[in-house]
């Protein structure tokens, strides 16, 4: 587990929370005790963040972060946008958590396949959950499964290199299309549809994605919010990027936004928002001209997607007009319909399902109260509260969570990481360590040497090539 995707309101934030380095007026753990052993399951920022919170508490423990990939760092490398590469020097404070003695990293080791949840219980003292929510939400549409179509979880996972995701280069050489969804990952997934290949070198983005976005002959990008830009969640720094394209240009309508932004809106940042919404829409008429333009449309649902045949390419969306009642939107009955060839679902994520032993509710996330799933078992981060928040609100979260831990009492004694070891080697697992996760980072920033732009590096998409790296 442990690769989240970037959702909603959520993974960018242009300003993460750095953990600041461990006090050394902290009082020192009692060493003369047996060590409690946690298991931390999501090397991403919950789980950082987690880890963080037990050396601050002055926990004499040992901890170790398990997450699926042979590689840390969970949404911030895969779900942040490859062009935001601000937001991911937090990494730089979660390297420092992992250099940390009582800290270890145990990649390529996934919950419900290499080890199960009740091993992991059986082994470790107290078990945190932070492998965030990763299951897309689907829009419930006929025409769904045409070609053409794919949710924000591919399409992220496709342009971050992560491996498992789909190639989707034929998808993107289209003329137009649709991203449905009103949070920073739709904005991301617009955003990077509409930059040109120069605008591109300068991330961490796959190469093969950026070549097949750079090709492609798109000329219309819509993104599409079931509300109106009072209830977008996405947030003003993202939706200025916009106005800084090179060839692409927003477009919005005048008729969709309020005439003053001020009583309009309840907050700062919904108020910034209308007036970013406001400078495109007078602007919009000179956009027409440039080659590529984004298009912001309000207040409408995606009703069915247009093809030929029962399930072959999709040519276009029907879309139904709304209106907005109480926060919510209803449907007028009023239909349009718009020619695209890719559509890209950006409408939410749910907490992992069928994981034996873990407990998942009606909303998508792992069934707990204040963090606890029952003694012993415990949740942080979007697995517990869902796709909200920024990178840092999962720092406050997991300091609670940590709380509850040591609040309830467990006494150390159960094997830890000694026992997950021979559980491994017994099952012929290849795990790999912090030094092994160091000479991945060693390749992959060696690759991209020479190459056009910034660019930091150039991402293994397959497992085997990790483990190669790791091991060597």
């Amino acid at each position: 587990m442990g690769i989240v995707i970037a959702a909603p309101l959520i993974l960018r934030a242009r300003r993460a929370i750095l953990p600041r380095p461990i006090p050394s007026e902290a009082a020192p753990p009692d060493m003369s005790a047996a060590p409690l052993s946690v298991a931390i399951v999501g090397a991403g920022p919950a789980g950082f963040y987690a880890a963080d919170a037990f050396l601050r508490r002055g926990t004499n423990c040992r901890i170790d972060v398990i997450d699926r990939l042979p590689t840390p760092f969970g949404l911030v490398r895969a779900g942040v946008a490859p062009d935001h590469q601000s937001t991911k020097n937090v990494t730089r404070a979660f390297d420092r958590t992992l250099q940390r003695p009582e800290v270890r990293f145990v990649g390529n080791v996934e919950l419900g396949e290499t080890v199960s949840g009740a091993e992991l219980a059986e082994l470790y003292d107290a078990v945190v959950l932070t492998f965030g929510a990763q299951t897309p939400r689907t829009l419930g549409i006929p025409g769904e499964d045409r070609e053409g179509v794919c949710d924000a979880a591919g399409f992220v996972n496709w342009y971050n290199a992560v491996p498992g995701a789909p190639d989707l280069s034929r998808r993107v050489a289209v003329e137009a299309a649709v991203v449905v969804g009103n949070g920073n990952v739709a904005l991301d997934i617009a955003r990077l549809l509409a930059k040109t290949p120069d605008e591109l070198a300068d991330g961490d983005i796959d190469p093969a994605a950026a070549a097949a976005i750079g090709a492609a002959p798109l000329r219309d990008v819509y993104v599409v919010g079931r509300r109106g830009p009072l209830e977008a969640s996405f947030t003003a720094p993202e939706l200025s990027e916009f106005g800084r394209l090179a060839a692409a240009a927003p477009v919005v309508s005048p008729a969709d936004l309020p005439e003053d932004a001020a009583p309009a809106a309840e907050s700062a940042g919904k108020r910034r928002n209308l007036r970013i919404l406001q400078d495109y829409a007078a602007a919009s008429a000179a956009a027409e001209d440039r080659p590529a333009r984004v298009r912001f449309l309000f207040r409408a649902s995606p009703a069915e997607v247009l093809g030929e045949g029962g399930g072959g390419r999709m040519t276009g969306a029907r879309l139904e007009r709304n209106r907005v009642v109480g926060g919510r939107a209803v449907g007028t009955g009023e239909t349009f319909a718009i020619a695209a060839g890719l559509l890209v679902s950006a409408i939410g994520y749910r907490a992992a399902d069928g994981i034996a032993g873990i407990p998942v509710d009606r909303r998508g996330t792992v069934a707990n109260v204040d963090g606890r799933v029952r003694p012993g078992l415990y949740v942080a981060g979007w697995a517990r509260r869902g796709p909200t928040g920024v990178i840092g609100t999962n720092r406050n979260d997991a300091r609670g969570v940590v709380d509850r831990v040591l609040a309830d009492g467990l006494a150390p004694g159960k094997p830890g990481r000694d026992g997950l070891d021979a559980l491994l080697r017994a099952r012929g697992a290849r795990p790999v360590d912090y030094a092994g996760w160091r000479r991945i980072d060693a390749a992959e920033t060696a690759a991209a040497r020479g190459l056009p732009g910034a660019r930091p590096r150039v991402k293994m998409t397959r497992v085997a090539d990790m483990l190669a790296a790791a091991e060597a």
